[in-house]
This record gives C-alpha cells, sequence and structure tokens, in this order.
C-alpha cells in the first residue's frame, strides 16, 4: 500500500459511518488522487499507509485520551475543541490525511469537516486505537 500512496499522504482515522472499508486496491494508485469520499482502511492498511512519506496522521480524541497513548507520529487536534474548524482549514487541502480517534464515534464529524474545508484526500482507521491496540499495534505517549 505504501507504493500506493506516496509523497505527502497524510492519514485521518475513527468513524462511526457506514463507509464501507477499503482495500488497497481501492485506494488511488498515484500521489494527490482525489478521493470521491474519505475511505476507511482496517488496522494493516493504516498501518501500512502511514508509513508513507508525508503522510499526516491526526488524533481527533481529547487531549487526555491522546496523553494516554497514540499512534507515533500523530498530531492532536481535538474534534470536541471550538476551533477544530479553524484548525483544519488550516491545513494542506492537497494532502493525503490519516485520521483517527477511539472507536469511530468521533472521526465522522472530524472527516466531514476537512470535506468542508476542501481536503479530499483522507483514510479513516475504521476501529479506532481500540482496534489499532487489540490487534497489537503500539500507541505512544
Amino acid at each position: 500500500m505504501t507504493a500506493l500512496l506516496g509523497p505527502g499522504l497524510s492519514v485521518v482515522g475513527c468513524s462511526s459511518g457506514s463507509t464501507t472499508v477499503a482495500s488497497a486496491q481501492e485506494m488511488p494508485a498515484t500521489p494527490g488522487s482525489a478521493l470521491t469520499s474519505p475511505l476507511r482502511v482496517g488496522v494493516a492498511d493504516f498501518a501500512e499507509v502511514i508509513t508513507a512519506p508525508g503522510v499526516r496522521i491526526i488524533d481527533v480524541r481529547t487531549p487526555e485520551e491522546f496523553a494516554g497513548g497514540h499512534i507515533a507520529g500523530a498530531v492532536n487536534i481535538p474534534v470536541q475543541q471550538s476551533d477544530f474548524v479553524e484548525q483544519v482549514s488550516r491545513l494542506d487541502a492537497n494532502g493525503t490525511y490519516a485520521v483517527y480517534c477511539r472507536s469511530g464515534n468521533r472521526s465522522r464529524p472530524a472527516v466531514d469537516a476537512m470535506r468542508r474545508a476542501g481536503i479530499d484526500s483522507i483514510y479513516e482507521l475504521a476501529s479506532g486505537t481500540k482496534g489499532w491496540a487489540a490487534e497489537g499495534q503500539p500507541l505512544t505517549r
């Protein structure tokens, strides 16, 4: 999957929406390719996506949850903060993002706000940090 994503890719995770989990074959073949909608991916695909150079990983949980353990390299932009929309509107609209939360409930509004800000390349971790940890992936403090 890393070869499919390329430079400038960012991943954003955690959603409770009904979007289908995408396989590597469904992901854009070239960096910067616009997605028709955010793609929810499983743990294995998310783990591979976030290794691509330039991928930005965004954790939309609370600062306390983030401090308790997060995916290495993630930045914390809490979706429930009053300035969330302002913060995501400052992101590079041409970038690709990997987004996650704890279980999927908070990433959907985060991804929706990012789409409204003009960001088209968004990957969500379907199972959040709960699924991430359950599959043996590390969280860092």
